[in-house]
């Protein structure tokens, strides 16, 4: 297949164009389209770059050159969808509107939502604004049924919607540690059949996690606007109100006994993960103009109602000279350069872009959100040397993550001064948020001068298929999985092809030296690492990434559960702004193993997990 790497081995590329082919391949209606990859990349860079006010024919070629060789992995959708004059969408995922509490609000999102898949894109919601299970509705007299029991009607809408074909559907959804089905909530995935097409994080609050370490009790609550306040009553903000609204109190249990409730699961059956909301939307850069209650299906992207997901990758291993020897480095000259250009690719993409609604298409627009992340980074550790695990890895791929957040930012201001700032920019404000205050002077003195493009730059994404694409790199910030395993790939009719595949890292070794049966200085399996690893690694990347981060920490299946627990707690405590892990278990069995990947696996959990 053209655009093989000198690292790519026969299995590597017979995986590389299974996934093209079913995935990203455009044929039209005559047998015309797509011959070679290489025509998927100059479609892609034809389509972005004619919204560009001039110099097309330029930006055509630099568009065209940053994405040869798969050195820059578009999202899945920009890479189905772009110059395909298809009615589709070129963003991968969207948090969708906020569901109002009435039959008419629930359908009505759901509608919204099927509508959005069959565009191609993944949905995340916010359920904590339907009322909890035995609530009286008022008017009519019905009784509640919960928000776990429409999360179910979403599901069956899920699987009908994307019912075959070579993609999966993905949802997320989130639910307030404070409401009061949160119990039924955390325990909904027990069950191996129950809502598998979903995603489940339970919204964390700095205020829940004081009070499980003073052992102290929860208010359980819900809006009850013109109660008499019977049983007790407080004041909270709540996703659907303006502002702080009264909310009875349905019950108060001791906040570690929740906690321990919520980390039992996940133990169990992997599910739910935690967002840490607080922290999101503290550090949130539209803090300002923003409340945010969920995220996208991965969880990468916090995102306000009608939100989208802009996503590319860098793929790092293109950017190595003198692999495995003394000499290696990261050619940060070249690194910059090709985030420059990617940051402008993705912007394009905005304007680009068809939206399944008009108030995504606003939203989108408004702020020019983009997630510019990266891959490979398992494997480049293993080509300079340095293994996963070490002080040396993470100061490593924490500069590679502030030399691409800075040069991004200074794209970002560039192009604000060629094409104005994102709609909702105040400036004033913006440069009073947290992570902006963190970025070097030369950053914020532009922004002050010429404003910024975009509202936020940097998200790190699960990236296992285009990954694949690219020769079998390792996914993220992930450590390489295995070095040689059985990957089963999902076909244009539903089913699975299996594929050897070799760690592109451990190919490239072999190919250089020689020898088919060794492995370089620093090589190490996601299994080989204790889960303080993984948080660490996980944390040295936050404080460059705008967005957030989508990683799952591996657990040993006889990992203790107390040790387990304290992953969490260490997760609060190191400023990451979620945490989602995968132990083996007999609900979702094993996420891959060196002879299969299980399909069942959760979407949040398999290494195949990003809807494109």
């Amino acid at each position: 297949m053209p655009g093989q790497t000198a690292g790519d081995t026969s299995l590597a590329v017979d995986v590389s164009r299974h996934v093209w082919e079913t995935k990203y391949r455009y044929r039209d209606s005559t047998g015309g389209g797509d011959r070679t990859v290489e025509d998927s990349w100059r479609r892609m860079a034809r389509a972005l770059s004619a919204v560009e006010p001039r110099d097309r024919d330029l930006w055509e070629q630099r568009f065209f050159d940053v994405l040869k060789g798969f050195k820059f992995l578009p999202g899945g959708r920009i890479q189905a969808g772009a110059g395909t004059g298809r009615n589709v969408t070129l963003f991968n995922c969207f948090v969708m509107g906020t569901i109002e509490d009435s039959i008419e609000g629930i359908f009505r999102a759901l509608h919204e939502g099927a509508i959005t898949m069959q565009h191609g894109g993944g949905v995340g919601y916010d359920f904590s604004t339907l009322r909890p299970r035995g609530a009286r509705a008022k008017g009519v007299g019905a009784i509640a049924s919960g928000p776990v029991s429409f999360m179910k009607v979403w599901d069956s809408m899920c699987a009908t919607i994307l019912s075959t074909g070579a993609r999966r559907g993905a949802m997320m959804a989130t639910l307030r540690c404070d409401h009061p089905d949160i119990d039924e909530f955390v325990s909904a995935k027990r069950a191996p059949s129950a809502l598998r097409h979903f995603n489940l994080s339970v919204q964390v609050t700095d205020a829940f996690m004081d009070a499980v370490r003073r052992d102290a009790e929860w208010p359980l609550i819900f809006p009850d606007v013109g109660d008499d306040g019977s049983g007790g009553s407080i004041f909270r903000e709540w996703p659907g109100y303006r502002g702080p609204v009264r909310c009875r109190i349905h019950r108060q249990p001791r906040a570690r006994a929740l906690w321990e409730h919520i980390l039992r699961a996940t133990y169990d059956y992997a599910e739910p993960g935690v967002l840490f909301i607080d922290r999101i939307n503290r550090l949130n850069n539209l803090w300002y103009c923003e409340r945010i209650t969920a995220t996208n299906p991965c969880g990468e992207v916090p995102l306000p109602p009608y939100g989208a997901c802009d996503l590319g990758s860098l793929n790092l291993t293109r950017f190595v000279r003198d692999p495995f020897t003394p000499y290696a480095s990261i050619d940060e000259a070249d690194l910059v350069e090709t985030t420059k250009i990617t940051t402008r690719l993705l912007d394009n993409v905005t304007d680009a872009s068809r939206f399944p609604l008009p108030l995504q298409q606003e939203a989108a627009r408004r702020s020019r959100r983009i997630g510019l992340g990266i891959t490979g980074l398992g494997d480049v550790l293993i080509m300079l040397g340095l293994h996963y695990a070490s002080p040396a890895a993470r100061e490593t791929a924490a500069s590679l993550m502030r030399v691409t957040c800075h040069a991004a930012y200074r794209s970002s201001v560039q192009l604000a001064d060629e094409k104005g700032s994102f709609p909702a920019f105040d400036r004033d404000k913006h440069l009073q948020g947290p992570f902006i205050a963190s970025l070097p002077a030369d950053i914020r003195a532009g922004i002050v001068r010429q404003g910024i493009r975009n509202s936020h730059l940097i998200a790190i994404a699960p990236t296992g298929t285009i990954s694949l694409l690219a020769g079998n790199v390792s996914s993220g910030l992930e450590p390489v999985f295995a070095g040689a395993f059985e990957r089963k790939v999902l076909n244009e009719d539903g089913s699975r092809t299996a594929f050897e595949l070799v760690d592109y890292a451990l190919a490239l070794w072999r190919q250089l030296k020689g020898n088919p049966a060794d492995v370089p200085p620093g090589f190490v399996c996601a299994s080989e690492l204790l889960p303080q690893d993984h948080i660490a690694m996980q944390a040295a990347l936050q404080p460059y990434v705008d967005n957030s981060i989508s990683k799952t920490v591996t657990i040993p299946e006889d990992y203790p559960f107390d040790a387990f627990a304290g992953i969490y707690e260490a997760a609060f405590d190191m400023g990451l702004k979620g945490c989602t892990t995968f132990r083996p278990n007999p609900i979702t069995g094993t996420v891959l193993t060196e002879a299969d990947l299980n399909a069942s696996a959760p979407h949040c959990c398999a290494i195949e997990r990003e809807p494109d």
